[in-house]
């Protein structure tokens, strides 16, 4: 995303310093002075001899030297050498009513204080006061800019007092001071907004754990939903939304997340991959009275865009039972998509008695409407791959473009010989391989998304046979 979490992290230096040394009892020390003096010896030898050591002698000399270091201590009186410490804690069973409650109270409380570590808006405005009161100064261009040094930083950080003291260390002056050109001073408004969004980032982050039910950083589809569905009423440009159609909404707006941030398709995303991408941020864009209609469309999460895709849901269920069939789909868009191409995703998402139904149709829209993006190429790029074989070649190239050629034989045109379009896809990816292409060949090409086009459905192979006069169009209007 384009804003990606800030994390301050204090210096360790102080931190690792050791007050107090271990003490080695003298026949420890002796046998360690063996062993280094054995070691120096044997690199001696091996450069007078101008030999190198072998992989089994190597393992053989690490494996005596690990004998003869902890040997002593696992025949001694350290019961801490005995045996490793536990470090797993499974999570209590379901049924398990007394442990659950206990570890639900116990995450309640730790997030509780957590939150009161953090900054209200009464200690927000007063940074800004102590920010206006610094005595830094003003940029010669703008005389409202106010930029503070190093030393006013610390001057602030004292005396806003340790609440603060998170939001005040030297790597945040350093990022801050070398996001704006490495002058030694920082803006004051930077720092603030600085301030501002890590507060908000932290607020979020608890107020998403609420619903993290095992606690182990994971949001399932489920937990989503609820987070979403309790966060509507707070969403302004959502007002005029029918309640019959808000667990519609729901599903629509959670699918995205799931989309994108689930890749492996294992049911749940993480809170971080959540706060670190911008579809928060489009979420809670709707808190917006005034949202202007044309940013609306462009939001997935608004009440316009979730009505459009589930209106063209509804048109395509020409026999209203809620489900799509592959005839139902081949409605989709344009209308063009190869029925090679449909067949394949019948195949290959989860489907109900050979119908498909909101949620998988979801994920079919959001890879087809979002094609540049490496989530969505590696849903199409698993359709494409017809044997499953991790690239795809000639054959399958053909496969689907044969399809193509049908409907332009069709639509009363001439059809285009497939070597050619074979050749333009190879040039235009430039795989590693030179027979084949892989996801990541397709992505890291950057065309990845006129590569699948011209596959898919006619309309995106004539968009591509016509890109310099649809350009030329374009520049004239």
């Amino acid at each position: 995303m384009s804003n990606k979490e800030n994390k301050s992290v204090e210096t360790l230096t102080s931190d690792l310093s050791i007050e107090n040394p271990p003490v080695i009892d003298e026949g420890q020390k002796k046998v360690n002075d063996m062993l280094k003096n054995r070691l120096r010896k044997y690199i001696k030898k091996l450069d007078d001899t101008n030999t190198s050591i072998t992989k089994e002698e190597s393992e053989k000399i690490e494996l005596e030297t690990f004998k003869q270091l902890y040997k002593p201590k696992l025949d001694g009186e350290e019961e801490t050498y005995k045996k490793i410490p536990k470090f797993y804690f499974k999570l209590p069973k379901l049924d398990d009513v007394l442990a659950q409650k206990l570890r639900e109270e116990t995450r309640a409380q730790f997030l509780q204080k957590k939150s009161k570590e953090l900054l209200d808006n009464s200690e927000l405005k007063h940074l800004w006061s102590l920010l206006e009161k610094s005595n830094g100064s003003y940029s010669m261009a703008n005389s409202d800019e106010l930029t503070i040094d190093y030393i006013q930083f610390k001057k602030i950080r004292d005396e806003a007092g340790p609440k603060y003291r998170p939001y005040f260390t030297a790597e945040v002056f350093g990022r801050l001071q070398a996001a704006e050109g490495g002058i030694g001073r920082v803006r004051g408004v930077s720092l603030f907004n600085y301030v501002m969004r890590r507060v908000w980032l932290q607020q979020t982050r608890i107020g998403l754990s609420l619903y993290d039910v095992t606690g182990q950083g994971y949001l399932t589809e489920h937990d989503l939903e609820s987070y979403i569905a309790e966060l509507v009423p707070s969403l302004a440009a959502l007002d005029g939304l029918d309640s019959s159609f808000t667990s519609f909404y729901v599903c629509t707006a959670a699918r995205k997340f799931l989309f994108f941030l689930d890749p492996l398709r294992v049911g749940r995303v993480r809170i971080r991959d959540v706060l670190s991408c911008s579809f928060l941020d489009d979420l809670l864009e709707l808190r917006e009275e005034d949202l202007p209609m044309e940013l609306q469309e462009q939001n997935w999460f608004s009440a316009a865009s979730a009505l459009r895709v589930y209106g063209q849901y509804l048109n395509l269920d020409r026999d209203h039972n809620g489900m799509l069939s592959i005839n139902e789909l081949a409605g989709y868009g344009s209308g063009t998509l190869t029925r090679a191409f449909l067949q394949r995703v019948f195949q290959q998402c989860l489907t109900y008695d050979g119908e498909m139904d909101y949620k998988t149709y979801l994920d079919l829209v959001l890879a087809l409407e979002n094609r540049r993006q490496p989530a969505a190429l590696a849903y199409l790029f698993r359709v494409l791959d017809i044997n499953s074989q991790g690239y795809l070649d000639a054959f399958t190239l053909n496969y689907f473009f044969k399809a193509i050629q049908e409907q332009m034989v069709a639509h009363g045109a001439e059809p285009v010989n497939f070597d050619d379009v074979k050749d333009e896809i190879f040039d235009m990816i430039r795989p590693e391989h030179p027979s084949r292409i892989t996801l990541q060949d397709l992505i890291r090409s950057g065309h990845g998304h006129t590569a699948v086009s011209i596959l898919l459905e006619l309309h995106g192979f004539w968009a591509y046979e016509n890109r310099e006069a649809l350009a030329a169009a374009g520049d004239h209007a």
